[in-house]
């Protein structure tokens, strides 16, 4: 779990040594994108730079700070967004395209989804060679891939959220299902 602001921090540095020590798999959860001055891409290079480390970004912000309504969810193409200030607990699933979100996001989601198909495929043959092929992997077989990648600890899974208002732990809890090891 990752400060949306501080990033990467020292105890963060001795308990992800000991991991790689042990050989964990691991996920990130870049929390706090709700306060003022957290910053997602400025986590996540921190994540990679200093953790030698390659991020894999199932989810990106929708908003930053006060404006943080929601995430984007790399794997599905959806929005998750947050209507109320009710702790989490009222929220609507969008498909991309038709999500009340800026252009660019959507654009950014595309080429998110592209880096995290190319990353993930490389964990299975036959993935990649329909992949190479020009086949679309089916969300299933992202997900079976991105858990090998996850287990074999080729790259790092990467959500964000707000835990303290519950916006971001339900999306977290299902790739902690979808792609740990159980």
């Amino acid at each position: 779990c990752f400060d949306g602001v501080a990033g990467v921090e020292p105890q963060t540095e001795t308990v992800w040594r000991q991991a790689n020590k042990y050989k964990v798999p691991r996920m990130c959860f870049v929390n706090k994108m709700d306060r003022t001055g957290a910053d997602f891409y400025k986590c996540v290079s921190m994540i990679e730079k200093q953790l030698d480390t390659t991020p894999l970004l199932l989810q990106l912000p929708i908003g930053a700070e006060a404006d943080f309504i929601g995430i984007i969810n790399v794997v599905d193409s959806t929005a998750v967004i947050w209507e109320n200030d009710d702790l989490g607990a009222t929220f609507k699933v969008y498909p991309i395209d038709d999500a009340p979100i800026p252009e660019e996001k959507k654009a950014e989601c595309k080429e998110a989804r592209a880096k995290l198909i190319e990353l993930a495929v490389e964990h299975d043959e036959d993935a990649l060679m329909a992949y190479l092929e020009g086949e679309e992997p089916t969300i299933g077989t992202i997900k079976r891939c991105i858990r090998k990648g996850c287990i074999a600890q080729s790259f790092t899974p990467i959500t964000l959220g707000s835990a303290f208002k519950n916006k971001g732990v339900q999306t977290l809890l299902d790739a902690v299902i979808d792609y740990m090891p159980s």
